[in-house]
């Protein structure tokens, strides 16, 4: 095996760790409140992988590309806080920077003892045609990521927002299952765009998990594809959970995003899925949106009682905000520590979505 490759996380290397750890309980932790913020992190199963991961991930599509300008030391810095703060699910992709964020999450598992859950995405760095996803193109994608995480297995493979007619290739799904049985990933599972795609991704007996869009400006999935995600026993990781910031609160009609940030340059869906940007809702009506819900906040920040209300729904195995600095980390993974909203609140952000929000984006996704 490649010398620079750090294998996927076995049995016997958890029980060194844990042995190593109680034999010297004074070894140094990258955060003086490692052990009690971890003991604070809830895990929740991650659908058919079997796998425990935080209920607050990481998402590492910032500290790769189209947030604006980023900074390596402060992502690695802001990677290392989540991990202090209990987050042991990391999302990447091979797109994100042509492979920057998956290099730097590689960088972290070398950096750290703790068993790491790393999901990356493939197939969005070719051109969006079903004829690109054959078993030799996904396997070269594969070895890619493998390469620039330094592991010899992956632990979750996603098809990254692929071409809707993929969804019924069965050739496809079959180069997948090839994969794990081939011993270059663990599972794998689809980042989706709309409700379609991931009640038929659910079907295929091997997708342990789907990824898609959710959150109180994005609610079609809690009542059409939550429960059957629940009876399929696949997992469901909530993406885009602040709408792009729009739920933070912090963004205005003011507000000036640099020239390579997608929330300038993708507002109407001119460099992919319109949905990835405010997760498709009009800037102008977002904000006035978020002027009506800023009222749940009884909490935290807003921003964190947007990602503590998706915990409230049990079918989710974890919501994935993205950071660049370790704040803006500890602040996302303290939002499962949050007291549960309310039923005033959670009526509120329900009327605040069917008023402002599902006439406008219901029948896209």
């Amino acid at each position: 095996m490649d010398p620079l490759v750090r294998p996927c996380p076995s049995e016997t290397d958890t029980e060194k760790r844990t042995k190593r750890r109680q034999q010297d309980p004074f070894a140094p932790h990258y955060s003086q409140n490692a052990v009690t913020t971890n003991q604070a992190m809830p895990r929740r199963r991650l659908g058919r992988t079997g796998r425990e991961v935080s209920a607050v991930g990481f998402g590492a599509w910032a500290i790769g590309a189209d947030w604006g300008p980023v900074d390596d030391a402060a992502s690695l810095a802001a990677l290392h806080a989540a991990v202090d703060a209990g987050v042991n699910f990391f999302d990447t992709a091979d797109a994100y920077g042509d492979g920057r964020s998956e290099r730097l999450i590689g960088r972290l598992l070398r950096e750290r003892d703790e068993d790491l859950v790393v999901a990356t995405k493939v197939g969005r760095r070719v051109p969006q045609e079903v004829a690109n996803y054959t078993a030799e193109n996904l396997r070269a994608w594969v070895d890619r990521s493998r390469r620039n995480l330094g592991v010899e297995t992956l632990d979750l493979v996603q098809l990254h927002c692929p071409p809707d007619e993929l969804f019924d290739r069965d050739d496809v799904f079959e180069a997948l299952n090839e994969l794990v049985e081939s011993g270059r990933i663990a599972h794998h599972g689809v980042s989706v765009e709309t409700v379609d795609q991931a009640i038929r991704a659910i079907r295929r007996p091997g997708v342990a998990t789907v990824q898609i869009i959710l959150n109180m400006f994005r609610q079609k999935p809690i009542r059409e594809f939550l429960p059957a995600a629940a009876a399929a026993h696949v997992g469901v990781i909530a993406r885009v959970p602040l709408a792009s910031g729009l739920l933070s609160g912090k963004i205005s009609l003011q507000t000036e995003f640099p020239d390579d940030d997608h929330r300038n340059y993708n507002r109407t869906g001119e460099s992919f899925d319109v949905g990835e940007t405010f997760s498709g809702v009009p800037l102008e009506v977002g904000v006035e949106a978020v002027a009506e819900l800023r009222g749940v906040a009884a909490h935290g920040t807003l921003a964190q009682t947007a990602i503590r209300w998706l915990l409230m729904f049990d079918q989710v195995s974890t919501v994935i905000p993205g950071a660049k600095t370790p704040e803006q980390a500890r602040e996302n993974a303290a939002a499962a520590t949050l007291p549960p909203l309310d039923d005033e609140a959670m009526r509120l952000v329900a009327d605040v979505y069917e008023r402002r929000i599902d006439p406008l984006v219901e029948s896209r996704w």
